[in-house]
């Protein structure tokens, strides 16, 4: 805020005007008071002065003329520049566009060729009103334009020779001194001090143009506050009364600043001070609201215009055309019947804005009769309101109404602009007419127009589908000299070909300047490989990183790893090890995250070595490796089935501590350690776990620490984590349930398996596995009603009794020597055609060893050879334990004999068992040669 407006926002919160406080403040201005005489106030008052006469305003043309430097100083400014609508960019705009530009050159006669030396930045708009009485052609904007002159030569130097020969011409071009500029200026300085002069001597009673004059002063310096401030003061005191135009000011420069919420605020201001709108208070409110899009504000607006009985062209305008761009078209349509019910006199505006809304909607019958009354009502025929007919019905697909009224054209007295030519283009593209589009495009640019970027959207995808590579290059041409990004340009071509099915043809058409863009330009570069590698050209994609000119190697390997991540993604595998090896290699250390990457893509293509490969050079080149890599490696070598290998780089990873490992792989590294029989490894991850929280405890976690630390545990530790994770709601899946029950099982807490047993079965989770652990866990415990009650309870609900099961209770009921019920379960097998195993013939031969009945022994391990699967080590182990009881001690050495010549090597069981069975039968000599040669072997 300037320090006048700061006075002023003191000054309203001061005592009366003829305080001695007020004057102090006064002398706070600058240190002096100030007298009328000295300051300007910018409403100038009628009073008696010399005699003045026409002469006094007109422009000295010969002191112009022979005075050439005074051209070269100040500002010049050009009057009742007039730009048609079509060619403007709206209400709105306040800049110097290129239409605006031309008339200026044509004034200061610059030829065509070299306008371009007129540089927009050394002028400026001061003015823009709307004319569109009915005898112009064409509604118009008029601008008044500044020109500043030292500005322009700085820019521009050789435009010298055209301000020489400038001349003022009235109406139509003056000058301005530096003196007048500076007056200009000085005005709006001088307002707020001649304002505070006439407090002070009691000038203001009844004199609202001073306040509207440093409201219009506040408003351009946007001391919004300052002047909020002051109208309250015109409230308070009685003697001064407000109007609209008090906040009409204010409400008109923040349009003019384009600030919405400003000038909806003052409206607001206008209406809580009970003062009535008028209509131009209407008109510039409801621009402001068109500006935001604020359909409510604007209803608001428009409800009270029609209980002032009011009449505001504008505001009907704006409602409809807010209206329509937010799709509700229905309102649209009653405020155009509101505008025949509340008797409004059609502008132009009017007329334009209600063709457009019907265009929008499709409703080209009634946009065509509103065409026709706007022409009988005396309006010219306008090329707006033709150029809309033709866009609607292109959006409707009729192209052969669109033709007629751009056909119509010339009958009406009117040129197709480019407006016109890029209707006809886009509608014709919607209507996948290819040859009619180029013939318009042609029309188009023999006219002197340039297409809009939809235009050119539509004529690539075009002649990308009809395989105009030729017309494509031409196109791409026109892009350029337009001044499209190269970038913009290769974006919208690359989408194009990927649409048509047709991206093989894109590297012949990315040549000549845009493939020259695309070598120096790593945005370009990297979005063209990027393409191609995605639709599998990874040769042109190695072509052009070979060629291209810029060098930033940090980015070259990111743009690599982006690269081999897309084959990864799309499954093209061996496109990603052709990008690796042949990527360049800048440095010695290599990039961790490309050889992640490669490490995880060999795995996945089963190629271990190179993968293994690539960790060993990641180790040796001493790059830091993080927590993604390891994760990387650890499960690349669980897929190899080196779980070996995967422990040493879990061991390797735990000596980094700033590594913390993520749910994922603390999840891999206890299914590691589980199927690496490593239980201290277990126990210190999971309470490693516990202790620093390291990760969040959702379902999956707890079924698999439930899962993979059963052994690990203690039964208590394991029941805790089982029921604190039934505590939070989580469900146990079925393998939980069921080393829940081995648990418990094992650990005779069988009123605890019978309660996890009867949870599993509520949630419908049990399985054959489950009732085999019980079964196992009641023949362990010699309980055998409650195993028999669980296989019927098996059969009941469904299930047959599995070789499992049979298995459990032939062990359970051989050990316990109830040899009728072992050979009633040995009867039920063969009934119900269950085959053995393994574990079946090693019970058998167990059981009938322990009874020394070595001719069934025989009869199974012969039948074991013949129809079973054959002998295992546990076989051989149990057929000679059985062979040292019966006293067959030589059989019994014959046995590891025949172990070794079956590739099985003994344990320490076979040696165990060997040397019990020796010792049983009096050979001491022998039992102590095998016990030597036992630990000659280290076993």
């Amino acid at each position: 805020m300037s320090a006048c407006s700061s006075s002023l926002a003191l000054h309203f919160l001061s005592p009366p005007p003829r305080s001695k406080d007020f004057f102090s403040l006064t002398r706070e201005w600058n240190g002096a008071s100030f007298h009328p005489s000295e300051i300007w106030l910018g409403t100038r008052c009628a009073k008696r002065s010399q005699q003045r006469t026409g002469k006094l305003r007109r422009i000295n043309e010969e002191e112009e003329k022979a005075d050439v430097k005074r051209k070269f100083d100040g500002i010049w400014r050009f009057l009742n520049l007039g730009i048609e609508v079509h060619e403007d960019a709206g209400n709105d705009f306040f800049g110097v566009s290129h239409p605006l530009l031309g008339k200026i050159a044509i004034i200061l006669k610059v030829p065509a060729e070299v306008a371009s030396m007129l540089r927009a930045e050394a002028f400026s708009v001061i003015r823009k009103s709307f004319d569109a009485g009915k005898s112009l052609k064409e509604p118009k904007f008029v601008y008044t334009v500044d020109m500043d002159v030292k500005k322009l030569f700085i820019l521009e130097p050789h435009t010298r020779d055209f301000i020489s020969a400038i001349e003022p011409e009235v109406g139509l071009v003056e000058h301005l001194s530096n003196d007048k500029v500076s007056s200009e200026n000085w005005n709006d300085n001088g307002a707020p001090k001649f304002f505070l002069w006439m407090r002070i001597n009691g000038k203001l009673k009844g004199n609202v143009t001073a306040y509207n004059s440093v409201l219009r002063v506040l408003g351009s310096r946007g001391d919004w506050d300052v002047a909020e401030r002051l109208v309250q003061e015109m409230k308070i005191v009685s003697e001064y009364y407000l109007n609209c135009r008090v906040f009409n000011t204010v409400i008109y420069a923040s349009l003019k600043r384009g600030i919405v919420g400003v000038g909806a605020r003052w409206f607001q201001l206008m209406l809580e001070s009970n003062v009535q709108p008028d209509i131009a208070t209407i008109g510039m409110v409801m621009r402001l609201y068109q500006k935001s899009w604020n359909v409510e504000e604007a209803e608001l607006a428009f409800s009270l215009m029609r209980k002032l009985n009011l009449k505001c062209q504008f505001a009907y305008s704006s409602m409809i055309t807010i209206y329509t761009r937010l799709g509700l078209h229905s309102k649209a349509e009653e405020i155009i019947g509101l505008l025949t019910q509340d008797e409004v006199t059609l502008n132009f505006e009017n007329w334009l804005v209600m063709l457009n809304s019907y265009c929008q909607q499709g409703k080209l019958e009634q946009a065509e009769t509103t065409l026709v009354s706007m022409l009988e009502s005396g309006f010219s025929p306008n090329i707006v309101a033709y150029n809309m007919m033709i866009t609607g019905y292109g959006r409707a697909s009729n192209m052969y109404a669109a033709e007629t009224v751009f056909q119509s054209l010339q009958g009406a007295g009117l040129k197709p602009d480019e407006t016109s030519y890029r209707a006809m283009i886009e509608g014709w593209g919607r209507a996948d007419n290819y040859s009619k589009v180029k013939v318009y495009y042609k029309e188009l640019k023999a006219s002197g127009f340039k297409p809009n970027s939809s235009n050119l959207f539509t004529l690539i995808n075009m002649q990308a589908k009809y395989d105009d590579e030729v017309a494509d290059i031409g196109i791409l041409d026109d892009m350029a000299m337009m001044g499209c990004q190269p970038s913009s340009v290769l974006g919208t071509l690359l989408q194009a070909y990927e649409r048509a099915g047709r991206f093989h043809m894109v590297p012949l058409v990315v040549r000549g300047s845009l493939y020259e863009h695309v070598l120096v330009s790593q945005t370009a570069c990297s979005m063209l490989v990027v393409a191609y590698v995605k639709q599998g050209l990874v040769d042109d994609a190695m072509k052009v990183l070979a060629e291209k000119q810029w060098n930033d190697p940090c980015f070259e390997d990111n743009l690599y790893h982006l690269l081999i991540c897309s084959c990864k993604e799309l499954g093209h595998l061996d496109n990603a090890v052709k990008i690796f090896t042949n990527m360049p290699r800048y440095s010695d250390k290599p990039n961790l995250h490309i050889m992640s990457t490669m490490i995880d893509i060999y795995g996945a293509m089963n190629r271990f070595c190179e993968a293994e490969n690539l960790y060993h050079m990641l180790r040796s080149s001493g790059v830091a490796m993080d927590l993604v890599g390891y994760s990387i490696v650890v499960r690349m070598y669980v897929k190899a089935g080196s779980l070996d290998d995967a422990c040493s780089v879990l061991d390797a990873m735990e000596k980094h501590e700033t590594i913390v490992p993520d749910v994922y792989l603390i999840r891999d590294m206890l299914r590691i350690y589980k199927k690496c029989g490593k239980q201290d490894k277990l126990a210190e991850l999971y309470y490693k776990i516990l202790k620093n929280g390291i990760t969040t405890w959702d379902q999956d976690m707890y079924n698999c620490v439930i899962n993979c630390c059963a052994h690990a545990l203690t039964v208590d530790e394991l029941s805790r984590v089982f029921d604190e994770m039934v505590q939070h709601g989580f469900i146990p899946n079925t393998i939980t349930y069921n080393v829940m029950l081995d648990v418990y099982g094992k650990a005779r807490q069988f009123n605890r398996a019978r309660k996890v047993f009867s949870m599993a079965r509520k949630q419908g989770l049990t399985d054959v596995i489950s009732y085999n652990t019980l079964i196992s866990a009641y023949g362990h415990n010699k309980d055998f009603k409650r195993m028999t009650s669980t296989v019927k309870n098996m059969q009941f609900n469904g299930f047959s009794v599995s070789l499992e099961a049979y298995n459990s209770m032939l062990d359970a009921y051989g050990k316990e020597r109830q040899m009728e019920k072992f050979k009633s379960v040995l009867q039920r097998m063969k009934e119900t055609g269950c085959a053995s195993d393994s574990y079946t013939y090693n019970i058998l031969i167990n059981i009938y060893g322990e009874h020394g009945w070595i001719e069934e022994v025989a009869a199974v391990l012969t039948e074991l050879k013949e129809y079973g699967p054959g002998p295992d080590i546990y076989s051989y182990n149990t057929l000679i334990k059985a062979y040292g009881i019966a006293g067959m001690v030589e059989d019994a050495v014959s046995v590891v004999k025949e172990m070794r010549e079956n590739g099985i090597n003994p344990d320490r069981v076979t040696y165990v068992n060997l040397i019990s069975g020796l010792k049983r039968n009096d050979n001491i000599l022998e039992a102590v040669k095998w016990s030597l040669w036992m630990k000659q072997m280290g076993v």
